[in-house]
């Protein structure tokens, strides 16, 4: 006998939705059909979307900034993820130099993440190597993980890593099967003078350091054969140009992910009087550069929400010099982006980015994988008004939703009811892990 039939959902699979029955046993997906086959608990789904639990490759909980940690840490993120109908994250360990710090970092992190009620995974993040690289590769492997994130910035606070070490991992990527991560501005056109406000993060970080970086690291993903992925592209003119110019590689080995608020704003939010809390790195864009986001939006293979949150009071700072650049997104995500774009959105949250990160078992609704359901109402009066972190303001208040997740299960748990929290721990996964 099954434990749980989810009873007449609109079922999602391969790209359409089909009136079907799911059932669930243990931890995985049981039956997928007509019949209304035997459980423990019936749950009747009808008018319901029936999607798989989302992924958020890009989530920034407890970050330590130096002067203040991200307000959300991992048991209030991870809250937020499951109301959002995701059910796996990707976070990131703090930055190293070398194989030995890695490790270090890794133990520290997986410390901080016990309270986290989604399941989770870690990005390694290098900064400014000064080891064996190949040693550093080897032991993401040996960790269980398969991304190595960089920054091409951040200089200042000696994050960078330098082209030299971009291509020595690019190599290694293809031998190793890993995916290199980055961060992508050029760093020679970042301003930091002491004077910039808030106001001036435009002019600080342009959007052509995004795009002529990006330009480059595909030049040297084409001519390497690496493996490659692009966070938070935050601007269309960036995407466009790497769609006429390589798109031999787009999404072959050069992925490009972006953000839901790089899609709904652009730059003139942060002239307004709320406008502080806007702030994050890459950017918002110039409406035409957003537009332009929007309408190569195909060519966008996987979302993340750059989740980083923090308070108001915190985002009162004088100088952009130490102003804390972040926002939160995991919860409203997909209900913003599926109102906006239909059903391709699901991929995007789901399979694909499964696919990328070496996930096997989940982002799919199929007999045998993970029992990861999210179940979604459709409504498209709704008002966002509610934030369910710890943070005391979302830049998507007052804006349409397409509805909200009323049951979410995480490995055939419910962790949402009837929109009630039902609490239980997530579980570390470790990358081609069945």
């Amino acid at each position: 006998m099954n434990d749980i039939l989810l009873k007449n959902g609109l079922v999602y699979q391969k790209g359409k939705f089909e009136r079907v029955n799911l059932a669930i046993l243990g931890e995985k997906i049981s039956y997928i059909g007509k019949e209304e086959v035997s459980a423990k608990e019936v749950v009747d789904v009808s008018n319901l979307k029936v999607l798989p639990g989302l992924i958020d490759p890009h989530v920034h909980f407890d970050l330590n900034c130096g002067r203040i940690n991200s307000v959300d840490d991992f048991y209030f993120g991870s809250k937020c993820a499951i109301y959002g109908g995701v059910t796996t994250i990707v976070d990131f360990l703090e930055p190293t130099r070398n194989a030995e710090e890695l490790e270090k970092s890794f133990y520290e992190r997986l410390e901080q993440a016990k309270g986290c009620l989604v399941d989770y995974h870690f990005h390694a993040c290098i900064k400014e190597p000064n080891g064996s690289l190949e040693g550093y590769v080897k032991t993401v492997v040996k960790l269980g993980m398969r991304t190595i994130k960089l920054f091409t910035t951040y200089s200042d606070t000696h994050r960078r890593t330098y082209d030299k070490d971009i291509i020595e991992l690019l190599k290694l990527s293809k031998k190793y099967n890993v995916l290199i991560t980055a961060h992508i501005e050029n760093d020679d056109l970042i301003d930091l003078r002491d004077k910039y406000t808030y106001k001036d993060l435009c002019l600080s970080r342009p959007s052509f350091a995004e795009t002529s970086e990006a330009l480059k690291l595909a030049k040297y993903v084409r001519e390497t054969g690496g493996n490659f992925y692009m966070v938070h592209c935050s601007s269309g003119q960036t995407l466009k140009a790497l769609k006429e110019q390589f798109s031999d590689i787009l999404n072959k080995n050069f992925y490009v992910e972006s953000c839901p608020q790089y899609f709904i704003f652009n730059n003139s939010v942060l002239n307004e009087e709320n406008g502080k809390l806007f702030t994050f790195a890459p950017p918002l864009r110039s409406e035409r550069e957003r537009q332009l986001l929007v309408a190569n939006y195909k060519d966008v293979i996987s979302i993340g929400t750059d989740h980083c949150s923090f308070m108001k009071k915190e985002k009162d700072f004088p100088t952009l010099k130490g102003f804390p650049l972040g926002v939160g997104g995991v919860e409203h995500a997909f209900t913003l982006l599926y109102r906006r774009f239909g059903d391709e959105i699901i991929d995007k949250m789901s399979i694909n980015t499964a696919k990328i990160q070496d996930f096997p078992t989940k982002g799919e609704l199929k007999v045998g994988m993970d029992a990861d359901v999210s179940i979604f109402k459709d409504d498209d009066s709704m008002v966002i008004n509610s934030n369910h972190g710890k943070c005391d303001y979302s830049i998507y208040e007052g804006l349409i939703s397409a509805g909200e997740f009323v049951h979410v299960l995480r490995r055939g748990v419910f962790v949402l009811k009837d929109r009630k929290l039902i609490e239980s721990k997530g579980k570390l996964l470790n990358c081609g892990e069945n």
